[in-house]
């Protein structure tokens, strides 16, 4: 058997094509901001994770000139080797300083994170006990791991003391949750994951990639919106969102940090983060520790979005953060929305089986703080238009 031969099979992808609907690879010619040039036109971005509209900001982008122009393009090595500058370690003080920990350690990209940290904790005999809809980075650590995967239904904790009541006592358990879920935009239920891992010897993990910058005291994060920033174990996060840059990170006390540091491969074996990008994150958390009102103005614009869209009628996941999906049901429906949202000027993005159930497909729609309710209107206005004309859209799959 040819190992391509799965290559050359039709795919939904070259359905979507075919019917000129394919949501995918569309091209910018501008920066993230709430308005971008899509496709040679102006679009409302209803689609981007800079949640607090800093990948444009004058004191970002001017910190990631001065990097590249006194340390270059790049490390050209490991953090492990000779890929460690002044710039990391600076980031990592302060960033464990933000968010009460006693140490941080960086990572290349926010998906290379979970890898790296997964991987390092949990040994072929320990457990992961894994929320069902948690991001696909955590579900690549834990085969990275060798450890064994328990997964349990999306927030029920009945089904997560069932799996932590199946570990035996001989063997580790760690918990691993999204603290603010990526497609849903829901808020995982720390409260009752603290006193379940309490009860069970569990340690807790928590990814807070769309948490930081978003909720919790000053944008802190999950752990912070609950007030339980001393019961979670490690926090990890990303830099490619609320702190306009690309890189990841985890927090945990001192020593877990430094047994990562020397046991995790794909740390030790990938170059250090970009000195730009490094420099871009700093000044983002910089921003974000002397302007907390972004935060609150993010908090604000997602619930104006939201009250629109149920003023017209629209049906979506309810959820307090700014990721706010908008049920279309059918695959190629989700698809011919986007794309006639795109002919009017918006931007979403398509979420269909297998990222969710068949028959529960999403247009996941994100806001900033850079948004404003005039762009919001106008945005609503065109969701209500493609939605009204696609309620009798018969599928052409």
């Amino acid at each position: 058997m040819d190992i391509f031969e799965k290559c050359y099979t039709k795919q939904k992808y070259d359905l979507a094509k075919e019917l000129g609907v394919y949501p995918y690879f569309h091209k910018l010619y501008s920066g993230q901001d709430v308005l971008v040039n899509m496709e040679g036109k102006r679009t409302i971005m209803l689609g981007s994770n800079n949640y607090l509209g800093l990948t444009n900001h004058p004191k970002v982008v001017e910190a990631g000139v001065k990097a590249l122009e006194k340390y270059g393009s790049g490390c050209s090595g490991s953090r492990f080797l000779n890929g460690t500058l002044d710039l990391h370690l600076k980031l990592e003080h302060e960033l464990a300083e933000f968010l009460h920990k006693e140490a941080v350690v960086t990572f290349s990209t926010g998906f290379q994170s979970n890898l790296g940290i997964i991987s390092a904790i949990v040994g072929r005999n320990d457990y992961v006990i894994c929320d069902k809809e948690n991001h696909a980075s955590i579900y690549d650590g834990i085969k990275l791991s060798y450890g064994k995967m328990l997964r349990y239904n999306h927030g029920d904790m009945e089904d997560l003391e069932k799996k932590l009541a199946f570990v035996p006592e001989t063997s580790g358990a760690l918990i691993v949750t999204d603290g603010v879920f990526s497609m849903s935009g829901d808020i995982c239920k720390l409260p009752e994951i603290v006193k379940l891992a309490k009860k069970y010897g569990a340690r807790i993990m928590i990814d807070d990639a769309h948490g930081l910058g978003v909720i919790g005291e000053g944008g802190r994060g999950t752990a912070s919106y609950f007030g339980l920033e001393d019961e979670v174990d490690i926090y990890m996060g990303t830099f490619s969102k609320s702190l306009a840059s690309l890189g990841g990170y985890m927090a945990a006390k001192k020593e877990v940090v430094e047994y990562v540091k020397h046991a995790s491969r794909p740390y030790i074996f990938s170059a250090s983060i970009t000195p730009a990008s490094v420099a871009c994150a700093n000044a983002s958390l910089d921003i974000l520790k002397a302007e907390p009102e972004r935060v609150k103005r993010l908090a604000d614009i997602s619930d104006y979005m939201r009250k629109g869209l149920k003023a017209n009628g629209i049906a979506i996941i309810e959820s307090k953060t700014p990721i706010i999906p908008i049920y279309t049901y059918e695959d190629e429906k989700t698809f011919v929305a986007c794309k006639l949202l795109l002919d009017r000027g918006v931007y979403v993005n398509p979420v269909v089986s297998p990222a969710t159930p068949v028959g529960q497909s999403l247009l996941r729609t994100s806001y900033t703080a850079n948004h404003t309710p005039e762009i919001l209107d106008e945005a609503i206005d065109k969701i209500k238009e493609v939605l009204d004309i696609l309620k009798d859209y018969k599928s052409q799959f």
